[in-house]
């Protein structure tokens, strides 16, 4: 499921957009905020949506370029799958210095609650290919039950 406007823009103008889940490295900052798509779920069935929408903003001094992704996705009962394909939403973005790429894609589950973390692997101005971490962020519903320890 993947549904998305992909851009390029300054990184400081969209800066202030993305917030609750950040990792940085080599330079390459990755934002990813999740929202529950009430109206895409059915909790009456075990179907609950999420999307996501994740900004890459190079803050580095090289142009890069992703070229493929894995996530791994963990449901409330610990159950784990792996998702791994070349780029995002179809495309291989080039982000220059100064730049920042933006998408937005979701995530189905069969609880009311789960966890992602990933990461991108891309290419700098040698050709040479290095992991980027995806910070893990929450999938939390209007159906999760609440627990204090």
């Amino acid at each position: 499921m993947s549904k998305s406007t992909p851009t390029t823009t300054s990184k400081r103008t969209a800066a202030a957009a993305f917030h609750p889940y950040e990792a940085t490295t080599r330079g390459i900052r990755i934002r990813v905020e999740p929202k529950y798509m009430e109206e895409q779920s059915s909790p009456e069935d075990s179907h609950f949506v999420w999307s996501y929408a994740v900004e890459i903003s190079n803050d580095g001094t090289e142009t890069v370029q992703l070229k493929s992704r894995m996530w791994r996705i963990t449901d409330a009962l610990g159950r784990t799958e792996e998702v791994r394909g070349a780029g995002v939403v179809g495309q291989t973005p080039v982000i220059e210095p100064g730049k920042a790429f933006h998408y937005t894609s979701g995530c189905p589950l069969k609880t009311p609650q789960g966890i992602m973390v990933g990461s991108y692997q891309m290419t700098d101005e040698a050709g040479k290919l290095f992991d980027v971490a995806i910070p893990a962020f929450s999938l939390d519903s209007p159906y999760t039950r609440r627990s204090m320890n």
